[in-house]
C-alpha cells in the first residue's frame, strides 16, 4: 500500500487523481491537501486544508502523514493574474515547490510536479523534454524556476509538461476551454477565438492517468503529456462546437495582435510525445477523438 499526498486536491487535476487513485483502494492510500472544504464530494479519504505556501505547516503536515509519493498539482496558472501578481505566483509556484523539495529530499519521497508548454517561445514547437526553455510570460518563467528547483536537486522527481487542460469534476472553481467554449456557444454568444497560436490540449483523465503511471513504474525525469495533434485555438474552439453540436458560426476568429493580453502568449507550442508514449505506457489521442469518448463526463 502507497501513501499518496495530492496538493491541490480541490481542484481539476486533483479531485480527478484523488478519483483515480480510490477505485484502487488496496493499493493508495490517498490524503488531499487543499484550501478551504473538500469539494469533491467523497469522504472515503483524508483530507486536509492547508495553505501550502505556509512551510512550517506543510512541513509538520508532511511529517504527521509519511507520505510515499507526494503529486503536487497546486498551482497559479492563470497567465495574465500572474504577470500582474508577480510575489502571489512565485509563493504557490515556486516557494511551495521548494518547500515540498525540501521535505521529499530529506525522507527520500517520490515528489510529481506539473509543468507547461509555457516554459517554452512558441518558435520551434512541438517540442521535445530536452528542448531548450526561454518563456515569455512570468508565468511561464515562474513553472520554469519550479522545474529547477527540482532538476537541481536530490530528489527523485518527475515533472510532468501539459498543455491546455480540460475536463469537468464537482465543484469546479476554474473555467477551462471546453467547458467556457460548450457554456458560451450555449448561450448563443458570439466568441473571439485566436487562430494563430498552436496547441494540443490536454485531457485532465490522461494527465491523471499519467501521474498514476509516474507513481507505479517510478519514473524519474521529464515526460510530456498532452493530445498528439496540433491545432490553433479558433481550431480548438471549432471542434468543440461540432463535439456538442452547436452553432459554429458564434465563432470568430481573432489575431494575438488584436486581442492585447497582458501576457505574452507562444505562439506554436505542441509536444513530441515519443518518451511518453515508451516510459509512461500512454497513448495519446487527438483532441477530437478524447473530446468524443469524453463527451458524457463533460456534460
Amino acid at each position: 500500500m502507497k501513501k499518496i499526498v495530492i496538493t491541490g486536491s480541490n481542484g481539476l487535476l486533483g479531485q480527478t487523481l484523488v478519483n483515480l487513485l480510490l477505485e484502487e483502494k488496496e493499493a493508495y492510500e490517498v490524503v488531499g491537501f487543499s484550501k478551504g472544504e473538500n469539494r469533491s464530494g467523497r469522504d472515503d479519504f483524508e483530507y486536509l486544508s492547508i495553505d501550502i505556501t505556509n512551510q512550517e505547516l506543510l512541513y509538520k503536515a508532511l511529517v504527521h502523514y509519511k507520505p510515499d509519493v507526494i503529486v503536487n498539482t497546486a498551482a497559479m496558472t492563470d497567465v495574465d493574474a500572474c504577470e500582474t501578481n508577480k510575489q502571489v505566483c512565485d509563493k504557490l509556484n515556486v516557494a511551495a515547490v521548494e518547500y515540498l523539495k525540501n521535505y521529499s529530499e530529506k525522507k527520500n519521497t517520490h515528489l510529481i510536479h506539473i509543468s507547461t508548454d509555457f516554459i517554452f517561445d512558441g518558435k520551434n514547437g512541438p517540442y521535445k523534454e530536452t528542448d531548450k526553455p526561454n518563456p515569455l510570460s512570468y508565468y511561464g518563467l515562474s513553472k520554469l524556476k519550479s522545474e529547477e528547483v527540482l532538476t537541481n536537486s536530490n530528489v527523485q522527481y518527475t515533472i510532468l509538461r501539459t498543455i491546455l487542460v480540460y475536463g469537468k469534476v464537482k465543484n469546479m472553481s476554474r473555467n477551462n476551454i471546453v467547458l467556457w467554449v460548450k457554456k458560451s456557444l450555449e448561450e448563443g454568444k458570439e466568441l473571439t477565438i485566436v487562430n494563430d497560436q498552436f496547441r494540443m490540449p490536454t485531457y485532465v483523465g490522461d494527465l491523471a492517468f499519467a501521474c498514476k503511471q509516474s507513481i507505479d513504474k517510478k519514473a524519474v525525469g521529464i515526460f510530456n503529456v498532452s493530445s498528439n495533434k496540433l491545432l490553433s485555438i479558433y481550431e480548438i474552439a471549432q471542434q468543440i462546437a461540432e463535439v456538442f453540436n452547436l452553432n459554429k458560426n458564434l465563432i470568430k476568429p481573432v489575431s494575438t495582435v488584436e486581442l492585447n493580453q497582458v501576457a505574452h502568449r507562444p505562439a506554436k507550442t505542441g509536444f513530441d510525445l515519443t518518451k511518453t508514449q515508451r516510459k509512461l505506457d500512454l497513448h495519446p489521442k487527438s483532441f477530437k477523438e478524447d473530446l468524443q469518448k469524453n463527451k458524457q463526463s463533460l456534460t
